[in-house]
Formats: structure tokens, sequence, C-alpha cells
């Protein structure tokens, strides 16, 4: 089974050893997404919402160019720095999938890279 690689300029480039995403068997592997500006590879500012935006829009660029999109995804997993940011994560999450409801684990952690405070990964379908 081949494993392709995606990489797209829309979305931060990775800046580690791993991939943007993977496609293997008809599913898009998402690499957890920070939230990045791709044109300035810094952090956007404001608060969790903001962050949460830009990690939804990380995200949605790098399914288009999968060839898959936000309504194509089975799964999420979302790191929260702290879980007093979910009500507003969640505000900004569900206005980016709309009706499309995919299977969700949100897990709180001590410390994410660059100090963001969310991250979130997918799985989707092509």
């Amino acid at each position: 089974m081949p494993i392709d690689i995606i990489a797209c300029s829309e979305a931060p480039t990775a800046i580690g050893p791993y991939s943007q995403a993977t496609v293997a068997n008809g599913l898009v592997f998402v690499a957890g997404q920070v939230a990045f500006n791709p044109e300035t590879m810094e952090i956007v500012g404001g608060g969790i919402q903001e962050q949460t935006q830009r990690v939804m829009q990380n995200l949605e660029a790098i399914l288009q160019a999968a060839g898959s999109g936000l309504d194509k995804v089975v799964k999420t997993t979302v790191y929260l720095v702290d879980m007093a940011d979910f009500p507003a994560m969640n505000e900004v999450y569900a206005r980016a999938f709309g009706t499309h409801k995919p299977a969700r684990a949100t897990v709180a952690v001590s410390a994410l890279p660059r100090a963001v405070r969310v991250e979130i990964e997918a799985i989707a379908i092509l």
C-alpha cells in the first residue's frame, strides 16, 4: 500500500521530521495543526478563538491539497492547554464544520509547541 505525502503552501510547513499530512488506503491523516500563519510562520495574535480559527484554516488547506475537505473528516483530536478554553474553541470548531459532526476527542495537555493554546489533528476520507 503506497503512502503519499501531502505538502501545501497554504498551510504552515512542517517544522520537524513529519509531514503536513499523509494519504493511505483512501484516508487522509493530517498532522496536528497549531496557529501558525503560513505566510509568516508566526503564531497568530489573539486568544483561543483566533488560534482555533487559524488552526481550522490550516486543516482545511491541507485537506483540500489532499483532495478532501472538512466535510469528509471522520475524526479529530483536539489538544487544549486549558479546558476553560473549551467553550470558545468549540464555538469556532462548530462554525468551521457546520452541520458536519466528526467524531472527536478533546484532551487537556500541560503544554503545546510555541506556547499555543490549541492543536487539532484530523483523519478524513478522500
